[in-house]
């Protein structure tokens, strides 16, 4: 299996969102992604530092439940 380029799938993703959403709304769906800001390795690391998967997943089970 040949591996694509990111230039490939790019041009697939696009074609694929266009066939299933049309364009107006295949461009809308683009437009509502923000690259954010910050270095999410840095982050996690600081916040998550000490804690296990385990942990992790409980708080987030402790959430969901609180919403």
């Amino acid at each position: 299996m040949e591996t694509k380029t990111i230039a490939q799938i790019q041009s697939e993703g696009y074609t694929a969102l266009v066939d299933a959403l049309g364009p107006e709304d295949a461009i809308r769906f683009i437009r509502s992604y923000d690259s954010g800001s910050g270095d999410y390795t840095k982050e996690r690391k600081k916040y998550l530092r000490k804690k296990t998967v385990k942990q992790v997943g409980k708080e987030i089970l402790e959430l969901q439940k609180s919403l």
